[in-house]
């Protein structure tokens, strides 16, 4: 199966299954290291009786942002995921949405891409990112 790109060359659906593995490769490797550090992060911060206030919320925000960061791995892995299986249907590089080709330009920079430009940007109005913070302490 070959899908043909906007200058009209084509690329076969091992060169899109390579480029997907490699970049959850990096996904992977990027969450067993943020586990890693997750882990260790109580035995970094010294234990006090009394934790300092700004310190308590800079240890916060930094779980926090950890935590989100390693919330949008997960998902840009589940997105990888949806994209081999269009692959596998055949419907790999066409707007889950409006069924338009996805531009080759947007699946070299993000090959998990289920949609189109204009149908990402409805979609993200549509659909806000909610951002949780941990509790105080």
């Amino acid at each position: 199966m070959r899908f043909a790109d906007d200058s009209g060359m084509t690329k076969n659906t091992e060169q899109w299954h390579r480029k997907l593995d490699e970049r959850a490769a990096e996904l992977e490797s990027e969450l067993r290291t943020a586990k890693a550090d997750e882990a260790e992060a109580p035995t970094r911060t010294p234990h006090v009786q009394v934790p300092d206030t700004v310190d308590a919320a800079e240890e916060r925000l930094r779980g926090a942002l950890r935590s989100a960061e390693m919330d949008r791995d997960v998902a840009e892995l589940r997105d990888i995921e949806a994209a081999r299986e269009r692959l596998r249907n055949g419907e790999f590089g066409t707007c889950v949405d409006c069924g338009a080709q996805i531009p080759a330009e947007r699946l070299n920079a993000m090959p998990a891409s289920a949609r189109c430009v204009e149908c990402q940007e409805r979609y993200e109005r549509t659909h806000p990112i909610e951002i949780r913070l941990p509790p105080a302490l």
